[in-house]
């Protein structure tokens, strides 16, 4: 069974984080991985055995609290050892694409959609680290596999 860490922040991270779902079947082990508590019983209520860790919120303001979300996702990661990480940001999903590549994992970086007129900054920091970097803005794709690959929108 194939192990799936799905990352966001909280906010619109998740909400498109949200609205990919139906892209993993349910022969896939998902774990949700996000900053707000109050996201647990909506995803209890899709009725599967999806497993929901809320982690610290944190910024790129908030050096401490980056510390401290870095040192928590990294201990999911190599307690859990998922086969892909998925993320649509932002610095919980820049940490665990990051460590999740180091450990083998195969992860895939989905740029805000909220970034129509220029890619996000975690997601231009994370490229080079991610097996497979969409964006949902045909404008925005990148030329000759120089940047994000555009497949189509979530909305």
């Amino acid at each position: 069974m194939v192990k799936i860490f799905a990352v966001s922040s909280a906010g619109g991270h998740w909400i498109q984080l949200r609205r990919m779902r139906p892209a993993w079947d349910e022969n896939c082990d998902v774990s949700y991985i996000t900053t707000k508590r109050e996201y647990e019983e909506e995803t209890k209520m899709e009725g599967n055995n999806a497993q929901f860790y809320c982690l610290i919120s944190a910024n790129r303001w908030q050096k401490f609290r980056l510390i401290l979300q870095l040192v928590s996702i990294t201990y999911l990661i190599i307690l859990k050892r998922p086969d892909v990480i998925i993320s649509t940001g932002a610095a919980l999903g820049y940490f665990a694409i990051r460590i999740g590549k180091l450990l083998g994992a195969r992860t895939i970086w989905v740029d805000s959609i909220a970034n129509a007129d220029e890619l996000s900054l975690s997601g231009q920091k994370v490229a080079k680290y991610a097996d497979l970097w969409l964006t949902q803005w045909e404008h925005l794709a990148g030329d000759k596999g120089q940047g994000p690959v555009f497949k189509g929108a979530v909305i």
